[in-house]
């Protein structure tokens, strides 16, 4: 009880009860008792004080100026689709810093072939292709901080 900071246990099943106290004898029964009885006393809290409005501008960069993307400005080629960013982290491109890459531009992927790694608090979540088809363009920098559905890749279906 020492080691857990209690001082009163109870247990009971069917037939057997065990109760162990420590410290002042107390009827926790009739604590408890006399706490449901007593009147609840509701206190209103103050509203919160107003907030300045944030000075006027834009609230996301535009997408020219996010580190590590191209700023081609023009998306996926004829017949191309995207791989996204599942989530908000950090873009790597390899297992490892020494490691080859999981896929370049050029690689035959598969739905389920890890294209790369987004780290998030301190999880590394690998990243499926979700398309079988072929890499036209890596756009991310290893070692980039990525938003969720940031475009990775670009990919030619099969």
């Amino acid at each position: 009880m020492d080691d857990h900071g209690l001082t009163h246990f109870k247990l009971e099943l069917e037939d057997s009860k065990l109760e162990l106290r420590k410290g002042a004898d107390i009827d926790i029964d009739a604590v408890q008792k006399l706490m449901s009885l007593a009147p609840a006393h509701h206190y209103a809290h103050p509203a919160p004080a107003p907030v300045a409005a944030p000075a006027v501008g834009p609230a996301v960069p535009p997408p020219s100026s996010l580190v590590g993307i191209e700023p081609s400005g023009e998306g996926p080629g004829p017949g191309e689709i995207e791989i996204k960013s599942e989530l908000v982290g950090t873009f790597y491109r390899s297992p490892s810093p020494d490691a080859d890459p999981f896929v370049k531009e050029g690689s035959e992927i598969t739905e389920e072939t890890v294209v790369c790694i987004v780290e998030a608090m301190k999880v590394m979540n690998q990243i499926q292709a979700g398309v079988s088809g072929k890499i036209t363009k890596a756009l991310v920098e290893n070692g980039t901080p990525v938003q969720y559905g940031d475009p990775l890749f670009y990919v030619k279906p099969s």
